[in-house]
């Protein structure tokens, strides 16, 4: 049986004060002893990291670095080490969140879509696979097979791409005539005033913006996606006065893979009287989406649990050649926010449902950890109809063609009167 005693926690301490005050080499001495004497998870730990800060080796630095990792892999500093440490984050990108640069317009070089054959224009066909010449029709298979990779959030929440949101003008040389033209703050897409080249900008490039990981093809043109709001239309007795006309885009979403344990306490009403009660609840959820965007973001919230954004493809230009696209509007340190309040939630419905009322409901985050995220782009046709002098909108997912729209209140507490029988 292992006795727990301090020799340990002082050999760590004494480790940590000579790292501190520089004495590496007596640092070094005290930290693995205190290794090879720790019996418990929280003096490894805290001796692999500060041993990892006293190498310049790579594999001894990796070593400890992982061994860290395995005892808390919400280890923040040994995340963004190990990082480092694989090419993943530069040293010069690293930045301090409370003292952010001011943010400044960029030049961003932008990808050109011309025909190899009669240099006319190629635009990416609603098939799923194909750019294509919209002169002589030669087509370039878009199919690569590869799926979108996840990003390490602790990396990026240590650059700028964690807590900037492209709210400036993007400036672009268009690769044809030469001229020069402005990318609306927003937008990823555009065409040439000049010649009426087709560009998308090459986020990627950029070292202050996020640039999307995956995208989900678009399926169907605009003609299938009219019929289906039609009969959308129809199905709801909407007496509109023009057919609506949609317009495809593709909009962004996060997504967020996060685990851990969310422990709580409170009390319940048991014949007549308060008694304690307490639990924890995991926290373990696989691509958990919300919208990056706040266009249709309502709307957009309805469809976003159709697309298999685990299997999106991994991000190519050439799927947004004549088609508009917005980048993410908010913050990914914000949208990471949002992600736990969601979890939180989650939690206490799942605590509602197995307790009912639970008064003086505490609990505790601080076991939760995002691991990665991506930035998925997913396509979608919008349109907009009016009646009584207010605007409403539709939307048509363009993967699989579900509908889901915005009804005035009377026809939805018709269609919800017909659903009731009355």
């Amino acid at each position: 049986m292992t006795v727990s005693t301090d020799f340990d926690n002082n050999l760590l301490r004494e480790g940590i004060l000579r790292y501190r005050v520089k004495e590496f080499d007596a640092a070094r001495r005290f930290l693995e002893r205190a290794l090879d004497n720790a019996d418990d998870d929280a003096t490894r730990l805290q001796a692999h990291y500060y041993l990892s800060l006293l190498t310049d080796d790579p594999t001894a630095k990796r070593r400890h670095l992982e061994e860290t990792l395995a005892i808390d892999l919400s280890h923040a500093e040994a995340r963004r080490a190990l990082a480092l440490l694989d090419g993943r984050l530069q040293a010069g990108e690293i930045v301090n969140p409370d003292a952010l640069p001011a943010a400044k317009e960029t030049s961003l070089s932008a990808d050109r879509f011309t025909c190899p054959k009669c240099g006319g224009r190629r635009v990416y066909a609603p098939d799923g696979v194909s750019l294509v010449c919209e002169f002589c029709q030669r087509q370039e298979s878009l199919a690569s097979g590869r799926l979108a990779g996840e990003q390490d959030f602790f990396a990026a929440m240590a650059t700028l791409r964690g807590h900037r949101a492209p709210t400036l003008m993007q400036t672009f040389r268009c690769n044809g005539c030469g001229a020069e033209f402005v990318l609306p703050p927003g937008m990823a897409t555009a065409a040439c005033s000049f010649c009426d080249s087709l560009h998308v900008a090459a986020l990627e490039s950029c070292r202050e913006l996020l640039a999307p990981d995956g995208i989900i093809p678009m399926a169907f043109g605009p003609d299938e996606a009219a019929r289906r709001m039609a009969e959308w239309a129809a199905k709801n007795r909407l007496e509109l006065a023009e057919p609506l006309q949609p317009r495809g885009l593709f909009l962004p979403v996060w997504t967020f893979d996060m685990s851990g344990q969310i422990p709580w306490n409170g009390k319940v009403r048991r014949n007549k009287r308060l008694v304690p009660v307490s639990g924890t609840v995991q926290a373990a959820c696989d691509d958990l989406c919300l919208p990056a965007s706040a266009s249709a973001a309502a709307l957009l919230e309805k469809t976003l649990g159709e697309y298999s954004l685990s299997t999106a493809a991994a991000y190519d230009p050439r799927f947004l050649a004549g088609w508009p696209a917005r980048v993410q509007e908010g913050v990914l340190s914000d949208a990471a926010l949002e992600a736990r309040r969601r979890t939180v939630e989650r939690a206490r419905s799942l605590i509602r449902a197995e307790y009912g009322l639970v008064q003086d409901l505490s609990y505790s985050t601080a076991g939760v950890t995002i691991h990665s995220y991506k930035l998925v782009l997913v396509p979608v046709w919008l349109a907009a109809y009016e009646l009584d002098g207010r605007s409403y909108n539709v939307l048509v997912n363009g993967l699989l063609g579900s509908v889901h729209g915005d009804l005035p209140a009377r026809k939805l507490y018709g269609f919800l009167g017909g659903l009731l029988g009355g």
